[in-house]
Parts: C-alpha cells; sequence; structure tokens
C-alpha cells in the first residue's frame, strides 16, 4: 500500500517521494476511470481536492512538509472524500501521539505542552511558536498518515 511505502520513506529519509505521490494519484484516477474500484472518477476528484484543502493549512504555517500534503491529496483519490476525512482525523490523532513521544524522547515535553498550551489560547503566536520550535520538534509524519489511510481503508 502506498501510504505504507510513504510511512516507510519518510521515517527513514524525513522525505515523500514525488514521484510515489504522483504514481498514486495517477492511479486512483486511472482505477476511477476505468470503474475498477467503488471509487468513481469525480468522486476521486473531490477526494483529491479535499485531500489537498486539509493539509494545505498546516504547509502555510510551516508545520506540514510538502510531501504529507501531496500524500493526502494522492490518497484522496483513492479513497474518496467521506473516507480521507476519516484518514486525516485519525492520522491527525496518530501524529499527536507521535509529537508527544518525540518530545518525551527528546526531554522536550514539558516545554511542548507549555507551547501548544500558549498555541490553544494566542492563535497569533502560531505561526511565530512554529518557526522557533522547528528545528527541534520536526519527526515524519507519513506514519501519522499512513495509520489514518490503513484505519479508513479498513475499518471505516
Amino acid at each position: 500500500m502506498t501510504a505504507v511505502a510513504a510511512a516507510t520513506i519518510d521515517a527513514r529519509t524525513g522525505r515523500i517521494p514525488n514521484a510515489l505521490t504522483a504514481a498514486t494519484a495517477l492511479a486512483g484516477l486511472a482505477l476511477a476511470t476505468r470503474g475498477l474500484t467503488d471509487v468513481t472518477l469525480p468522486v476521486a476528484l473531490a477526494g483529491g481536492a479535499l485531500g489537498l484543502a486539509l493539509m494545505l493549512p498546516g504547509r502555510l504555517f510551516g508545520a506540514t512538509g510538502g510531501g504529507d500534503v501531496k500524500l493526502m491529496a494522492a490518497l484522496g483519490t483513492l479513497l474518496g472524500p467521506r473516507q480521507i476525512v476519516v484518514a486525516f482525523v485519525v492520522g491527525a490523532i496518530a501524529g499527536g501521539a507521535l509529537a508527544l513521544v518525540h518530545a518525551a524522547r527528546r526531554g522536550r515535553l514539558a516545554l511542548t505542552m507549555a507551547r501548544t498550551a500558549q498555541l490553544v489560547t494566542d492563535s497569533a503566536a502560531a505561526k511565530a511558536a512554529i518557526d522557533e520550535a522547528a528545528p527541534h520538534t520536526r519527526f515524519a509524519y507519513g506514519p501519522a498518515l499512513a495509520a489514518g489511510a490503513v484505519f479508513a481503508t479498513f475499518w471505516y
């Protein structure tokens, strides 16, 4: 599955290859065009657009990598709009758990929790806090997205 491949590559390299996301998007559209899945072409296009729309704000704020955005758009062509929303929500929950584990491993859990509280109460400070923390808080988000996609595929 594409999501698992992307997760593995992202965990090892910190990047999700464009070739993987492009091939996935093309495969999703081709499968939909040929009627080989339950996802029709309009539904595949809507799923891809929604996957992009859900992840793009994170990219614009500098909290999400471009590969993550492209991966969700590509997965949207396979899953369709309803399942891509499920994948996004489950991925966000898994990402939050991974962020806590990452912060704890680096001895920064208390600081991370304090900054999170500040972000929740002061949205104007969000971009500045993300930019300041970026070098210390980056981790591969592909595994979280893969968890969401797998859940949306098999259990929803």
